[in-house]
């Protein structure tokens, strides 16, 4: 079982990797926070201390959109396929198939965007402690929406227009997050980065379970 699910994480990977070629896949939500960093000071104007103030909420939004962009490439295909029916024939468990999934899709667009995050936090004018909580923040808390962004795409999977809706469902989802991480880097706000790993945690640890319920309902 082992050897199996191991074979799944690389091809869920290459996949998701692959697509930065084709449909946007690891390139795309890169591109996207980057851009998301290049634009915003051109809206609010030159003021390094409004931008310092603003620019952790601003990585955190860019985050959020990122992890959400690949939604309608993270089950449904797999699903119209057939190849969760035939991975059940083999005894391998939804739950597990899903974990797989997450931590490809986490390592496809997370790891990217805590590269990306020092070009972000010069553009935003951040300093050296805000990008350091940035990049912790972000290891913490991107896994927590990997999480969430599989759980609303096995949820909308097969729907009419189930990208929309996946964007609508996880938005809501992903704001303890958002807040948490956003809130870590402004003065009195150490215990964000613990908040944001415990709400992260609670995400990675319901996802498996949600997500998989809503794929064995789906085949009944």
């Amino acid at each position: 079982m082992r050897a199996a699910l191991w074979a799944i994480f690389r091809r869920d990977l290459a996949l998701l990797l692959r697509g930065a070629v084709g449909r946007g896949g690891a390139l795309l939500p890169l591109l996207f926070f980057l851009a998301v960093a290049m634009l915003f000071p051109f809206a609010i104007g030159p003021d390094a201390q409004l931008l310092s103030r603003t620019g952790a909420g601003v990585i955190w939004v860019a985050a959020l959109l990122a992890a959400i962009l690949p939604l309608d490439r993270l089950v449904e295909p797999d699903l119209e396929a057939g190849f969760f029916d035939q991975w059940a024939l083999r005894g391998l468990a939804e739950e597990a198939l899903i974990l797989v999934r997450i931590v490809a899709h986490w390592l496809s667009f997370g790891v990217p965007l805590m590269l990306a995050a020092p070009i972000s936090a010069g553009l935003l004018s951040l300093d050296a402690r805000q990008l350091r909580l940035v990049e912790i923040g972000l290891l913490l808390g991107t896994p927590g929406l990997a999480a969430i962004g599989v759980t609303i795409a096995a949820l909308t999977a097969g729907l009419r227009a189930g990208s929309a809706l996946g964007g609508m469902l996880a938005i809501p989802l992903a704001v303890p997050l958002l807040i948490f991480g956003a809130g870590s880097l402004q003065p009195g706000g150490d215990g964000g980065l613990l908040l944001l790993a415990a709400s992260s945690m609670a995400a990675l640890a319901i996802a498996p379970f949600a997500a998989a319920g809503a794929i064995r309902a789906g085949r009944e």
